[in-house]
């Protein structure tokens, strides 16, 4: 079974949010998934982003691939925590 990380949408009509779920490559986009580990709130400013790190490393430990748009979303966090000062 080929697992991957990847956006399912969610919300009203022109309201979009997005869960961010583990799922089985074969499974439609809004369809089944195994875990959802966080969401993805584009319309507010700023755009919200929520994940569960633990999860989000579980699975990239057990080979689950995200996709190249959550990628993104999760290399850009990385980034911001990265170059936060530390209180």
């Amino acid at each position: 079974m080929s697992v991957k990380l990847r956006l399912a949408r969610a919300g009203a009509k022109k309201r979009p949010v997005y869960r961010v779920v583990v799922s089985d490559t074969r499974s439609p986009r809004d369809g089944r998934f195994i875990e959802q580990i966080g969401r993805y709130d584009p319309t507010l400013e700023p755009a919200v982003f929520e994940i569960k790190d633990d999860r989000l490393e579980h699975w990239l430990s057990h080979g689950a691939q995200p996709s190249e748009t959550l990628n993104k979303l999760i290399l850009k966090r990385r980034r911001e925590a990265a170059s936060a000062p530390k209180a």
